[in-house]
């Protein structure tokens, strides 16, 4: 089960549940966290969800590696409104399967009427930031460490680009150019993180913020959420995604063309030695 499901009271706690692989993201993990959240919006008890990692680590990001990476799988599509990749190829196969299972999956996510909190230990790379980063409010402990690391694959940044809108445009340019980790501390001082807290007291902090929420009219968080969201794609968030996930194609098909494969060569082992 690579994700699992409970209800504590008015919260919806969803964990990724692939701790031998740092809960890297495959497809299945995908779908699987799509049902959970809609089991949790459908509730009426649920009042806030909460995302979690299992083991040491929140998400170690994508699955570009493990025995469980499941690219040429086929699921019923949730996101977008687009042919399935599975049968297609080069360019074609890749802004499929990407358009459906990280930018719109992540989009869908960020719409969720009910506010969610990410608890984050241990690694937060790459489309673990995706993950982190639909949520409302990210709980960070002292020991969670985050980064994009994908420029080392020639690739300007992971497909959901909210870089400039997270961090903000010096922050992550400082991100993307080095690809080096950066605290939760220095998280929490750029705005991205919300509370830093000792890794003993994550589960704790995280649930009594949640509890609190939970005491809101459920409507007016909803529309709280929607007004934020609504400004944020004024701000050019939305407009600016789509321009960057082109960008983010164009850098696959260049890799496919003068290297060997589409992300550069690279995979898990070397870009985990890299961003050490």
């Amino acid at each position: 089960m690579t994700v699992s499901y409970e209800r504590r009271e008015a919260v919806a706690v969803v964990t990724m549940n692939r701790p031998e692989y740092r809960n890297a993201q495959n497809s299945a993990m995908t779908y699987a966290l799509d049902e959970a959240f809609t089991r949790a919006v459908d509730d009426d008890e649920v009042k806030v969800i909460v995302l979690a990692g299992a083991g040491d680590h929140f998400s170690a990001g994508h699955d570009i590696g493990s025995p469980g990476r499941d690219v040429d799988v086929s699921f019923e599509r949730k996101a977008v409104l687009w042919w399935d990749h599975v049968g297609r190829s080069g360019g074609d196969l890749r802004f499929a399967r990407e358009m459906e299972v990280y930018l719109g999956m992540c989009r869908r996510w960020r719409e969720i009427p009910k506010p969610m909190i990410a608890m984050v230990q241990g690694a937060c790379v790459a489309g673990g930031l995706m993950l982190a980063w639909v949520c409302d409010l990210i709980v960070a402990a002292e020991d969670a460490f985050f980064a994009d690391p994908v420029v080392r694959m020639g690739i300007p940044g992971v497909e959901y680009f909210a870089h400039p809108w997270v961090l903000g445009p010096r922050a992550a340019k400082e991100v993307l150019f080095t690809g080096d980790r950066f605290s939760a501390q220095r998280a929490y001082e750029w705005g991205m993180v919300a509370r830093v807290v000792p890794r003993a007291e994550l589960e704790t902090s995280t649930f009594q913020l949640a509890s609190r929420i939970s005491a809101m009219p459920q409507f007016g968080l909803a529309l709280a959420k929607k007004a934020v969201n609504q400004s944020e794609d004024l701000m050019g968030m939305r407009a600016g995604m789509d321009s960057v996930f082109g960008l983010h194609h164009l850098a696959h098909a260049h890799n496919a063309e003068v290297s060997p494969d589409a992300l550069a060569g690279m995979d898990a082992r070397s870009m985990k030695k890299a961003s050490s």
